[in-house]
């Protein structure tokens, strides 16, 4: 019993061992507790300041995410063309005055929502160069024969950090009454506490980037960055395996994963829950995520649970339509995670295993548009479709949602990658992998 728990824990976390790996396992970690603790507290801040409106929810995730929507392709064309360190660092700067702004206001009880919806914006724009950026890093790091493993670990410490962070807000904002609002539950700048714990744990992902040993990589690449984007669409294009993993990614992430307005508006309008309850409801669809990581991460295959995730993801969602209270949403939310990160790792995972190195940047931007890009015209389906007030109501717009999630599942189920596979040995002594498609 204890070597087989000994051979589990040595296979999931077998990227760890490389040692340039760990150190940004670790920053990232940390970095992003305070980024998931910022995001929900804005989101919260966002039903305070509408009096808990859906469709305000659901233009701030608009402008959040337009960047990726309409700035992706450039900029994995620009992560092929410039250093990665310089890239990252760039961001994260952009994105540590973004937070500090919004602690500032917030603290001052000058926060409004077009100045929520702007700093938004540059946030995601920001994003929109981070994202492909951080993907393509892995392979700097890992062997090729690790790449799997650091995609599901990658996405286990945005899932740690997303149950730390949200389950830290309750704490927080409770902090933030005592510490910021003198003991007023209804004084707004009881928000501003997460915001500056955000901006506080910068400093760790700034100090590894900036001490990190980059690899080298090829020369500057010459020519039109509109014909590099154009290559990376034909290789998408043309690459049936690729190209239907990203449909499917795509299609799911217009529909049913769009969690970031979902939780949000069950948990504050449909359940009526406050700070510690909305945290916990959060928290716990963070906590099957993670959990859906960590079954990936264990798997050697990374497709294996293609398939079987979006079922889950699907079929939960349409049990949290049903579900009539917060306490009986935790497990049913849970489920929700596991199955949306049992599908994006395999999916993020296949990718990477696929592309061929000097397209890994707008390949990864393309990756990036479908599910990050998807998030604007989602969201406002969404808010749409579940607003209490609306024609379905919240219980059959989310139902709506879920099968429109399955009608686009059922169209590509015989589509999509089955297995990875070595190709025939190519020239060198390095043999790249490529996902077998049923097309």
């Amino acid at each position: 019993m204890f070597a087989r728990a000994q051979a589990w824990r040595t296979r999931t976390f077998s990227a760890l061992s490389h040692p340039h790996y760990r150190r940004y396992w670790f920053s990232q970690l940390l970095s992003l507790v305070g980024s998931w603790m910022q995001a929900t507290a804005q989101q919260y801040l966002v039903l305070e300041l509408s009096g808990g409106s859906s469709a305000a929810l659901g233009w701030v995730t608009v402008a959040q995410f337009t960047p990726s929507l309409l700035l992706s392709m450039f900029a994995g064309a620009m992560v092929d063309r410039l250093p990665r360190r310089r890239v990252l660092v760039a961001t994260q700067l952009v994105l540590l005055i973004t937070g500090l702004t919004l602690a500032v206001t917030t603290h001052m009880g000058v926060v409004s929502l077009p100045l929520v919806m702007a700093l938004a914006f540059v946030s995601g724009c920001a994003n929109a160069f981070d994202m492909p950026a951080r993907q393509s890093m892995v392979v700097d790091f890992v062997p090729r024969s690790a790449v799997s493993n650091a995609v599901a670990l990658n996405s286990l410490s945005f899932n740690v950090s997303r149950t730390l962070g949200q389950a830290l807000f309750g704490v927080v904002a409770v902090l933030g009454i005592r510490l910021l609002a003198g003991g007023d539950a209804g004084n707004i700048s009881r928000l501003a506490l997460p915001f500056y714990l955000n901006v506080t744990s910068f400093a760790a992902v700034l100090y590894v980037l900036a001490t990190l040993p980059f690899p080298a990589r090829a020369g500057a690449r010459r020519g039109r960055v509109l014909d590099d984007i154009g290559e990376g669409l034909r290789y998408v294009r043309g690459t049936p395996s690729v190209r239907n993993v990203m449909l499917l990614v795509g299609a799911l992430s217009l529909t049913v994963i769009n969690f970031n307005v979902i939780i949000p508006y069950y948990a504050r309008v449909v359940f009526g829950a406050r700070e510690a309850t909305f945290g916990l409801l959060s928290a716990s669809f963070g906590i099957g995520a993670m959990a859906g990581a960590l079954w990936q991460a264990s798997k050697p295959n990374p497709l294996r649970n293609l398939r079987y995730g979006a079922v889950i993801l699907i079929v939960s969602s349409v049990v949290l339509a049903l579900t009539p209270g917060p306490l009986l949403a935790v497990p049913v939310l849970a489920a929700c995670g596991f199955g949306m990160l049992s599908l994006l790792v395999s999916a993020n995972s296949s990718v990477q295993l696929t592309i061929p190195d000097h397209l890994r940047g707008r390949v990864m931007s393309l990756y990036s548009f479908v599910l990050v890009g998807m998030g604007p015209p989602g969201a406002l389906l969404a808010s749409r479709l579940i607003d209490q007030e609306g024609r379905l109501g919240s219980r059959w717009g989310l139902i709506t949602l879920s099968v429109l999630g399955l009608l686009a599942l059922l169209a590509l189920w015989r589509r999509l990658p089955r297995q990875l596979v070595p190709p025939e040995p190519a020239e060198g002594p390095e043999v790249k992998i490529q996902a077998v498609s049923a097309d």
